[in-house]
């Protein structure tokens, strides 16, 4: 179903802002794939009365990232070793940098999805990024981009002298309903 007109503003209470990570190496059973949570953002969803005039934004706390779920590893994920990986995306990943999505083009295609191209701004750089979004009848949307963290210049985490690393390719997840302001 295609999302009537108006403004959408989403955030923490009502969709979730995931990345997933996986692991690789020679090492790999060690290390757990990721699923981390964007706690603190906001995207605005503008859709026009022509269905070609919608834009999106988006802006992101690097700082807000949480652990929520670590799995494949050889033992549970703790909430020190959570709170380890939340310390190293902000000390030596993000650094607190600015996260930033703004749309150059959005083209309704069918059954609602929206094809979404633009800019990410991420670590101090900026490179085009290219997602679909699905909305469904009862107003879910969802839509999932990945990205490689090198385009943006960040070196994936590795330890154990590389034989477990994180693969440089991410998933970031959007999951929630629209809300209308």
């Amino acid at each position: 179903m295609p999302i009537p007109p108006g403004r959408y503003i989403l955030g923490p209470d009502d969709a979730t802002l995931t990345i997933r990570t996986r692991k690789a190496g020679a090492a790999s059973k060690a290390g757990h794939n990721l699923r981390i949570e964007v706690t603190s953002w906001r995207a605005t969803l503008d859709v026009g009365e022509a269905p070609a005039t919608a834009e999106i934004d988006l802006s992101a706390d690097a700082r807000s990232l949480r652990v929520r779920e670590g799995t494949g590893g050889m033992q549970t994920l703790g909430d020190q070793e959570k709170a380890n990986i939340e310390q190293t995306i902000d000390d030596d990943v993000l650094a607190g940098s600015a996260i930033q999505f703004r749309s150059r083009r959005v083209v309704p295609g069918p059954e609602g999805t929206l094809s979404v191209e633009g800019d990410l701004d991420l670590a101090g750089s900026s490179h085009p990024v290219a997602f679909d979004l699905a909305a469904g009848d009862d107003g879910r949307l969802s839509g999932r981009a990945r990205i490689r963290q090198t385009d943006w210049g960040i070196k994936p985490y590795s330890a154990l002298f590389g034989t477990l690393k994180v693969v440089d390719e991410v998933d970031v997840e959007i999951d929630g309903t629209l809300p209308r302001t």
